[in-house]
C-alpha cells in the first residue's frame, strides 16, 4: 500500500486510512469509514487507524476489522451500593460537561442481580448472590482508545471493579439490568464528517483533509 507524504502528519493521528486495492486514501473519520464499509462496492476495503505520526510524515498504522464499526464497546463500573453508583454516574456526566467525549456515548445507571454458577451432584444452574449497581458508559467500538484516554485525562476514578470492551457490553445487555437513570453524551468534534454523495465523490483523493 502506497501512502502520500503528509505535511503536519500529527494532525492525522486518530483518523483512518482506507486501502481500496488499486489506491488508498488518508484522513477519513470513523463515521466516514463506517459509511464506506456499509456500501456494497467498498465493503471489502481494508482499514487502518493512524496510531502515531512523525514530523517527516511517517505514520504507524493499526489494522481495524470491519466488524469493529458495527459493534459497541464500553466501560462498566461496578459498585456494591446505589449511593456510590449514583456518585459515579453524576461524576461522569460532569466530566462530559467540562470536557466533551471523543464520540457520542450513552451513560446508564442500572442495577441487577449478580449470579454465580453452582453444581451439586447432578444439578447445575445459576443462583442470585447479591444486587449489583453499575454505571455503564457505552460507545461505538472504533473509539475505544480515545474514550480510554479521555477518562484518564479527566482522572475519572471509581471505588469498585471495572471491566471494559465489547464483551463487557454484551454481558451487560445479557444481564438485562433495570435502568434507573440514563443520559446521552455528545462529542464536539473539530472535524466534520461528510456523508452521501459528498463523501463518495471524493473517495479516491489521496489526502482527504
Amino acid at each position: 500500500m502506497k501512502l502520500p507524504v503528509l505535511k503536519k502528519a500529527d494532525k492525522y493521528v486518530g483518523l483512518y486510512v482506507v486501502d481500496f486495492g488499486e489506491s488508498s486514501s488518508v484522513g477519513f473519520t470513523a463515521d466516514e469509514v463506517a459509511e464506506i464499509l456499509d456500501s456494497e462496492k467498498y465493503k471489502d476495503c481494508k482499514v487502518y487507524k493512524i496510531h502515531r505520526a512523525y514530523p517527516e510524515g511517517r505514520m504507524e498504522l493499526k489494522g481495524v476489522r470491519k466488524e469493529t464499526f458495527e459493534l459497541e464497546a464500553g466501560m462498566i463500573f461496578y459498585e456494591d451500593n446505589e449511593a456510590d453508583a449514583k456518585s459515579d454516574f453524576k461524576a461522569l456526566i460532569n466530566i462530559a460537561i467540562q470536557s466533551a467525549p471523543p464520540c457520542r456515548a450513552k451513560v446508564q445507571l442500572a442495577k441487577y442481580k449478580a449470579t454465580e454458577i453452582y453444581s451439586h451432584r447432578e444439578h447445575r444452574g445459576h443462583r442470585d448472590i447479591n444486587e449489583k449497581f453499575v454505571t455503564a458508559l457505552i460507545y461505538p467500538a472504533e473509539y475505544d482508545d480515545e474514550v480510554s484516554r479521555w477518562l484518564l485525562d479527566n482522572d475519572y476514578k471509581t471505588k469498585g471493579a471495572v471491566e471494559g470492551g465489547v464483551a463487557a457490553v454484551e454481558r451487560y445487555y445479557q444481564a438485562k439490568p433495570e435502568i434507573i437513570r440514563r443520559h446521552q453524551l455528545f462529542s464536539q468534534s473539530v472535524i466534520e464528517s461528510r456523508t452521501g454523495e459528498e463523501l463518495l465523490a471524493n473517495l479516491k483523493v489521496a489526502i482527504q483533509r
